[in-house]
């Protein structure tokens, strides 16, 4: 017999009834039923099985095959049997194989059903075991009477053949303690690092993957998918009854089941009119309870706070799904699309935003790239991992391309990547995630390790694992209701009596004035580090450097009678906050103010601008009043910060207080009120 290679296959007879060919391409071989049950191994002694070794059962000689297999590096299947159980002499000859064994039979297209492209792993290998049942000692018993141990494909090395189905089991522990945590509302992801900590294993050597648990999640689901969607769409329906500007869109399938779906509310809708220059798009989560990927639009406040601009939930994640969902929030926010866009590294998403947001700049989250490393790069870099990972968040953070791509290269050979195919795939990715590659573009800091942290703390609120997904949309609503964030933002604004100015110089103390303490404080940082660095005039413009170095230094330009100034570190455009090597010019230069375009509207106290409150409809009654609150909390702020500024709030107050008591109250505005309150 000779193998699909050419070579001799290792096949023993010491019965010459079974010397019969054997076809493992037979498709219509029997299985056996899955609640058989697996003995204990009989024959531990025995390493390799031989021609003669006996067991007392099939499933004996099966469990004993299976440990064989996975010392080699492969797994096994039941393949034909002979005989049945209950009929003549019973079962009396097994043939177990390798999980390659066979080919992937053909099948017949049907245009009313998509058909699933899997590659199959089945490569016709001639590998196998067999077992003869013999009744020679009286009792029956089950001897080898063949045996195969040639493959005609590469066998796995012992980290990779745990991931063989066959080996990857969950636990009856395991899987309580996996529905205990679906029920806290964690993430999949989650779920794997906790069960990682807990068993004291390294990122990825749990006996499960994740799609595993994503199965067992699955198989405990009690609710019907059509009833979820219909009570989804009736939930949707509710809103928007309620509240007009509340905005939803979904598609359905040709069955008529739900497909997509996207909604935002109207206070994401106005937060996105100043906040969403920059824009999270976060789909790296996925519903427990259904099953569904999950996308979330995130941004950033002026108070450094995450505020929501939309959800999405789609049945796949491919190239039309993603078209859709930006489709979709680009109709919820009048066709603005975000200046930039953060997302997970996903090639169907990335070539959506190519299409319908071509000017937007796409770049990809450096915290969502970092959570993958460790199983990645931990057993590949053993002991130097940690030192690895230093060295990349250096090459991360330099300001300059020309000095990124060398150093790359000799952080590749240092630790002897050059054949890593993460490493590779880093490196022709890297102007979508590098910071030297990024810094012309505005991101509002949410690049930041902090950020990633209080955005994905954010998610949290309301990604909880509820058995409906009518629930879930209730949980959206209040994780991102107004009230909520405008207390935030009070507490926020009260921050501003504690601040302490360090410098002494005008220009903090104006941008004390009109910035949020979030963005005050960036700025208050560089006005620090600017009194170390020293400025030179050059033919067109400055130099500046700090003043412990010779060489080097950054390129600053300043046109004063039009306010302008601009640095090479590219600074204010990454951030919103002017450098220490523009703070340093302008304070050589005797100014004394921050020009009003580098104290940017999204950094400032005042979220909405008062012009907003005139072209309210009577509809935004609920808006009127928060923003009313807002402005009279920033006055209260203000006004407490001299004894001139208190005397002048408290006498135009009472004035506008008088006349505000003189206007008459409309029934119709006292309903509304109520409704609002």
């Amino acid at each position: 017999m000779m193998s699909e290679e050419g070579g001799p296959m290792m096949v023993l007879y010491d019965d010459p009834s079974d010397q019969r060919s054997l076809s493992l391409d037979d498709t219509s071989s029997t299985e056996e039923s899955p609640d058989e049950t697996r003995l204990s191994l009989e024959t531990a002694n025995d390493a390799v099985p031989y021609l003669g070794q006996r067991f007392g059962t099939h499933d004996a000689a099966y469990e004993f095959y299976s440990e064989f297999a996975k010392r080699c590096g492969f797994s096994i299947r039941r393949h034909r049997t002979e005989g049945k159980d209950g009929v003549g002499k019973g079962l009396t000859r097994r043939y177990f194989v390798c999980h390659r064994a066979g080919n992937t039979p053909v099948k017949t297209s049907n245009e009313n059903k998509p058909q699933r492209n899997r590659k199959s792993s089945r490569c016709g290998c001639q590998a196998y075991l067999r077992i003869s049942k013999t009744t020679e000692l009286g009792a029956p018993e089950w001897r080898v009477t063949g045996f195969a141990n040639h493959h005609n494909h590469e066998l796995l090395e012992p980290n990779q053949v745990r991931f063989l189905p066959a080996y990857r089991t969950i636990s009856d522990t395991d899987k309580s303690r996996i529905l205990m945590f679906a029920k806290t509302g964690i993430s999949v992801q989650q779920m794997m690092r906790l069960m990682e900590l807990e068993k004291c294993v390294e990122p990825g050597y749990l006996p499960f993957t994740e799609k595993d648990v994503r199965n067992l999640l699955q198989s405990f689901r009690k609710v019907d998918p059509e009833d979820e969607s219909i009570d989804l769409l009736r939930m949707c329906r509710n809103i928007k009854d309620k509240d007009p500007n509340f905005r939803f869109e979904f598609t359905l399938d040709l069955n008529n089941r739900l497909e997509n779906i996207a909604w935002s509310y109207a206070s994401s809708v106005q937060s996105y009119e100043i906040f969403g220059d920059a824009v999270v798009f976060d789909t790296t989560h996925r519903l427990t309870a259904f099953d569904m990927p999950l996308g979330i639009w995130v941004g950033v406040n002026n108070y450094g706070m995450p505020c929501f601009f939309g959800c999405v939930l789609l049945r796949e994640e491919n190239l039309r799904s993603f078209s859709w969902a930006l489709k979709a929030f680009l109709s919820f926010m009048s066709g603005k699309a975000p200046q930039t866009l953060l997302t997970d590294q996903n090639m169907c998403l990335k070539e959506a935003i190519a299409m319908e947001m071509p000017a937007t700049k796409h770049a990809l989250c450096i915290w969502m790239i970092v959570a993958k490393f460790p199983s990645w790069f931990n057993a590949v870099l053993g002991e130097r991992y940690n030192e690895w990972k230093a060295e990349f968040y250096r090459l991360y953070n330099f300001e300059a391309t020309e000095d990124f791509e060398p150093g790359w290269r000799a952080m590749v050979n240092s630790f002897g990547l050059h054949t890593n195919r993460h490493i590779t795939n880093l490196f022709a990715l890297r102007s979508l995630w590098a910071l030297p590659y990024l810094r012309s573009h505005f991101f509002a800091g949410m690049t930041t390790t902090g950020q990633s942290k209080s955005i994905n703390a954010f998610i949290q609120r309301f990604l909880s694992a509820q058995t409906r997904l009518a629930h879930f949309v209730e949980q959206v609503a209040v994780a991102v209701d107004f009230k909520d964030q405008a207390g935030e933002q009070q507490t926020m604004q009260q921050n501003l009596q504690n601040i302490c100015l360090k410098t002494g110089a005008p220009m903090e103390s104006h941008a004390a004035t009109i910035l949020t303490p979030f963005a005050f404080s960036k700025l208050q940082e560089q006005l620090v580090l600017a009194a170390h660095y020293a400025s030179f005039r050059v033919e067109d413009g400055f130099l500046v450097r700090h003043h412990t170095k010779l060489d080097g230094g950054r390129k600053v330009y300043w046109v004063p009678r039009e306010g302008i100034i601009s640095c090479s570190c590219h600074q204010f455009e990454f951030s919103g906050i002017l450098c220490r090597h523009a703070l340093r010019v302008l304070s050589t230069g005797n100014c004394f103010q921050i020009p009003d375009r580098y104290l940017p509207l999204r950094w400032r106290r005042i979220n909405i601008p008062s012009t907003k409150l005139l072209h309210c409809t009577p509809n935004d009654h609920g808006e009127r009043v928060q923003l009313l609150q807002s402005m009279v909390s920033t006055l209260i702020t203000e006004s407490a910060k001299s004894k001139d500024r208190l005397d002048m709030a408290t006498k135009q107050v009472s004035m506008l207080l008088s006349r505000v008591r003189e206007q008459p109250v409309f029934p119709q505005c006292l309903s509304s009120m109520h409704r609002n309150l």
